[in-house]
Parts: C-alpha cells; sequence; structure tokens
C-alpha cells in the first residue's frame, strides 16, 4: 500500500532563513571549528616558539604564549559544552566573539598596528559566515573591527580613560586610520561574500534535496503502479536478464523477485528459443512480439499465458526489454465454456423438437409391436420371439434416450427447498450398492459431517449425484473404490457447498476432458452419453460449477460447487450469465 506523501516546502517559499546552525549538520561544523581552533592556536604555538629560539628569548614570562595556553583552554571548554551548543546555537557567537578577543590580544601583544596578526580576524568572520550565515558573519565582522580599531586608538592615545604611556615608532595616525579601515572593510567583506556564498550553496542544497525528493518520490510511485498492475511487469537489460519483477509476475510465475533478478529471462517465463531468437531482432520501430503458450509454474501448475515482449527505449537507444504478460487461464476457460453453452443450446433447442416428434410415432410402434407379441403367442417360432423381445426392449432403450435428453434440452422448474446433502449422499450410495452396477468389489464411501445443507431443488441434486456416481461405477470395471464427500466452503467471499465424487477407476485422458460434458459423448459401451451433459446443465441452472481432475489410470474427481444460500443463487443469475457459469476442465489436471 503507498504512503502517503509528506508535504515539502515549495522552492517559491523565499530564501532560507538568514539565522541559520539547527539543521542535522550542525554538529559537524561545530566538531570542525573546534578542530579548526585547535589547530590555528597549535600553529601559532610552534611559529612563536621558533622565533623566539631563533631570537634566543625565554618562553616562560611571554604573555603571547599565556594567550595560547588561554586558546586551548577555551577549545576544551567548548569541546565539553558541545552538547549545549548543538541546542543553543546562539552560543556559537559567543564563541566566536571570545575568539575575536583573544585575537586582539594577540594583535595586542605583537605590535598593534604594527602587528603581522590582524589578517586572524577573518577567520571568526568566515567560520560565522559558515556556520550562522551572512547575518551571523557581519556581527562578528563588526566587533572584531569595533575591537581593531579600540586597540589602535588607545595605542594613539586617542582614548582618555586608557593612558599606555608614550609609543614610539609608531606610523602616522592617517595611516593607521587606513589600515583600520582597510581590516574593517575586509572582514565585512568576507562576511558579505562567504555569507552569500553560503546562503547560495544551501538554496542548491535544498533545490536538490526537493528534487531528490520529488524524483525518489516519483520512483516510489512508478513501483507503486507497476506493483498494482493486475498483469506482469518485468524489464530485462539488454542480455536478457530480469532486472525488475512487479508483484503480479510473482503471483503468476510462482518465483519470488529476488530469485528472478538476475536470471535470463527465457529461463524465468520458459520462452521457446523461436520466440527468444524474436526478440533479439526487436527494434524500437517494430511492434510488440506476442506469444500465448502453456506455462509450468514454480510449483507444478500447469497455466496459460499470453505475452507481450518490447524494447525497453531510454534517451532513443535500446537499452533492454519489456515483458508484459497474463494468466490467460480462466479467460480460455470461460471462452471455452461459452462456446459448449452456445453449442448445447443450439443442439439441444433443435433436437428437442426432433426427439418429441420422434417419440409418439415411437410410442406407436412399440404398443403395435406389444400386441403382435400378444395375440401371436403362442405361433412364433423361438427365433421370430426373439426378434420381437429385440424390438421391444429396444424401443424402451430408445424411449429412455429420448425421455433423457428431454430432461437434458427441457428442465423442469426448479422447487428450491432446504436440502441436507449428506442425507442425499448416504441415500445415493444405499441405492447405488444395489444398483446393477455395483459389483462385490465395489466399495462405496460417504464423507459428509452433518449439518451440511444448502437450498436447491432436491430432486435434482440427486440427479447429479446419481449421473456423476453411475459413471463412476462404470469407470472401475473389476471393482474399486467409490468416495462421495460433502463440505461446507466459502469462494469469493461467498459460502457453497462442495461435492467430491471421486474414483479410482481408468480415468479420463486430457486431451478428452473438454468434451465429456457433450450430448451423446461417452467413452462407455453402455449409456446414451447425456448423464454428464444432464449433471452440467443442472449445476448451470443452480449457478454452481463443476471441475474434473483426471490422471489416466489412476482415477477421477468430479467436484461440484453449490451456493448454500437461495439468495445468493439469485443474486448471482441478475449479475448474468457470467458468474452462473460452470468452470470445467480443472484449473490443473492431476496429469
Amino acid at each position: 500500500m503507498m504512503k502517503p506523501q509528506q508535504p515539502r516546502p515549495s522552492p517559491a517559499s523565499g530564501p532560507p532563513s538568514s539565522v541559520v546552525g539547527d539543521g542535522p549538520g550542525f554538529g559537524r561544523q561545530l566538531t570542525w571549528l573546534l578542530g579548526l581552533r585547535a589547530a590555528s592556536a597549535g600553529v601559532l604555538f610552534g611559529t612563536a616558539i621558533l622565533a623566539r629560539r631563533g631570537a634566543g628569548e625565554g618562553l616562560a614570562s611571554d604573555p603571547f604564549f599565556t594567550v595560547i595556553a588561554v586558546t586551548f583552554g577555551l577549545t576544551a571548554l567548548y569541546a565539553a559544552a558541545l552538547r549545549t551548543t548543538e541546542r543553543h546555537p546562539w552560543l556559537v557567537e559567543l564563541q566566536l566573539a571570545s575568539d575575536v578577543l583573544v585575537i586582539s590580544a594577540i594583535v595586542w601583544l605583537t605590535g598593534g598596528i604594527q602587528s603581522d596578526f590582524p589578517s586572524l580576524y577573518v577567520l571568526p568572520v568566515l567560520a560565522a559566515a559558515v556556520i550562522r550565515s551572512r547575518a551571523g558573519g557581519l556581527r562578528i565582522a563588526a566587533f572584531g573591527g569595533v575591537c581593531y580599531g579600540t586597540l589602535v586608538a588607545a595605542q594613539y592615545g586617542a582614548l582618555s580613560f586608557v593612558d599606555m604611556g608614550a609609543v614610539s615608532g609608531l606610523p602616522p595616525s592617517r595611516l593607521a586610520l587606513h589600515t583600520v579601515g582597510l581590516s574593517v572593510f575586509g572582514q565585512l567583506a568576507v562576511a558579505v561574500l562567504a555569507g552569500y556564498a553560503v546562503e547560495r550553496e544551501r538554496r542548491a542544497d535544498r533545490r536538490l534535496a526537493e528534487a531528490s525528493t520529488e524524483i525518489a518520490g516519483l520512483q516510489a510511485l512508478t513501483e507503486h503502479v507497476v506493483d498494482s498492475l493486475a498483469g506482469g511487469v518485468l524489464a530485462t537489460d539488454r542480455e536478457g536478464r530480469v532486472l525488475s519483477f512487479n508483484r503480479a509476475a510473482e503471483q503468476i510465475t510462482g518465483w519470488k523477485a529476488g530469485r528472478a533478478h538476475g536470471t535470463p529471462v527465457a529461463e524465468v517465463l520458459r520462452l521457446p528459443a523461436t520466440f527468444t531468437a524474436g526478440i533479439e531482432r526487436l527494434t524500437p520501430e517494430d511492434g510488440p512480439l506476442s506469444l500465448e503458450h502453456d506455462y509450468d509454474r514454480a510449483d507444478g501448475t500447469r497455466i496459460r499465458v499470453g505475452l507481450n515482449a518490447s524494447p525497453l527505449v531510454a534517451a532513443d537507444s535500446p537499452v533492454g526489454y519489456v515483458f508484459s504478460f497474463q494468466d490467460l487461464t480462466e479467460r480460455r476457460r470461460r471462452e471455452r465454456d461459452a462456446e459448449l453453452r452456445e453449442r448445447l443450446a443450439a443442439i439441444g433447442e433443435m433436437a428437442a423438437g426432433i426427439a418429441h416428434e420422434i417419440r409418439n410415432p415411437l410410442a406407436s410402434m412399440s404398443g403395435a409391436i406389444q400386441i403382435l407379441h400378444r395375440e401371436l403367442t403362442g405361433e412364433l417360432s423361438v427365433e421370430q420371439a426373439q426378434l420381437m423381445d429385440i424390438v421391444l426392449r429396444e424401443s424402451e432403450r430408445l424411449d429412455d434416450t429420448i425421455r433423457e435428453f428431454l430432461a437434458f434440452a427441457r428442465p423442469q422448474p426448479r422447487q428450491v427447498d432446504r436440502v441436507d446433502v449428506g442425507a442425499v449422499l448416504s441415500e445415493t450410495a444405499s441405492l447405488l450398492r444395489h444398483g446393477r452396477e455395483c459389483l462385490d468389489a465395489h466399495d462405496i464411501v460417504v464423507e459428509a459431517p452433518p449439518g451440511v445443507l444448502c437450498d436447491a431443488d432436491e430432486s435434482q441434486l440427486r440427479q447429479i449425484v446419481w449421473n456423476l456416481s453411475t459413471n463412476a461405477l462404470r469407470a472401475t470395471t473389476g471393482g474399486g473404490r467409490l468416495r462421495l464427500a460433502a463440505r461446507g466452503a466459502t469462494e469469493a467471499g461467498a459460502a457453497r457447498v462442495v461435492i467430491d465424487v471421486e474414483d479410482d477407476g481408468v480415468g479420463i485422458p486430457e486431451d478428452q476432458i473438454t468434451r465429456v460434458f457433450e450430448p451423446f459423448w461417452s467413452t462407455f459401451k453402455k449409456g446414451s452419453g447425456l448423464g454428464l451433459a444432464i449433471v452440467h446443465r443442472l449445476v448451470t441452472d443452480c449457478h454452481g460449477t463443476v471441475r474434473i481432475a483426471s490422471e489416466p489410470g489412476r482415477g477421477t474427481t468430479v467436484t461440484v460447487s453449490l451456493p448454500r444460500d437461495a439468495t445468493a443463487s439469485a443474486s448471482g443469475s441478475r449479475q448474468g450469465a457470467g458468474a452462473a457459469a460452470p468452470v470445467w476442465p480443472p484449473r490443473a489436471a492431476s496429469a
């Protein structure tokens, strides 16, 4: 399921705030500042030592080293207060202001206006501009200018409250004023330029982050859309190795995406060599290459798959291939069933009239033969009597066939009532055990828990079970096991009753399963070939389904699924014939 995207600031909402320093990189910036402060103090300490030794001066009483020692102490203090500074970003400017004071002390100790170190004022200004933006850099630059100007003014005696005594060797005051002005201007310029550069970089980073977020959102949306497609979609590189594999592709093929990635597509989709060769010749100008074939899933079941293959184009250049495919098993099954229904309807309508017209003269012929047989009793030879018996017997068989056919073509209105399916199976089993088809070697088993009920026409339900059971007994000519079972089930959220008729007989070849419901088609010597056709018609009228699973030499299982409630059945009827269409042959034969 897709997650809702979080709102993000618009690029047009204005520049970032002038006071920054509380972002996710603030702690890292403070760490860098501590390191640079310590490194700067170390460099000053090292150069001072070299300078003093070269001049033969002592180190112990030099206040310059005292200032450097104070710098190291402040650095340690700032490191200890790092977490506090992260929570209160304004403390950074306080630290940088103290750095300005330390630099002012160094400048004072090294000659003031004649010092070589006024350029150090740029360092805290630059740090403030980077960490606290342009406004922070300007504040530190202004404070540094005030400190430097005050120091120089004190050297020239311009401050009445500071008495430094006579200082000799100072440059002219005009030159000093010019030097201080250049220093202050330089600090302010560094604050403005560095702040502008930093803010521009931050704007670029923000736009880049927004673009990255948008691209990631579009990529996630694309993945969700592809994963939500009902059909399977996979993409490959130019060599045919799978790069992407959506959720429907996993469900159709039985392959997991992780296993499919990097595997040749011909192996994943079981593609024929001729089709693979055709894919390699595809160009962006060609249309998609189509294929429909039987596919053996990873779990061993066989389905019908239709697929299209097209070149995957990026920047007007083919970079791979895209395959879209669907499970066509149910669609082809519905097409076959619709074709069968149309064929059966046409045959039924035409033949019902013919059968009705045949039945009337047949009854007259049968009656005439019976009268002749009675009146000529004793005058007929044995052979003539046998011929009479054959005519009567075949007339009765033909009449039974016509009656069954009319029942198939013109079913009677249904009388729906609450039926105990288990009782129907038990009574049918009892009748079968005493019937002509049942042998001593037959074992008829009923498996139906109490309380399996459904709304149905009881006589039609008995007809369904009887026809399927007699067929099963005929399939076990030398004896065998016949299992009649009933159970409750839920299909597509609707309550159903499922009836299984299972035998261990000769089975049905896979190429003949599609014909078993056709009228007058049978593999048995006895019978009219209408038993399963009637089952098909009755189940269809009940808005149920019939599935057959068979393996030659191992047996056959016929599964009938019926709505449990009459209201669900009526709802299915209102939804259209497609909702009530019987499903056959099975999803996959056992073979």
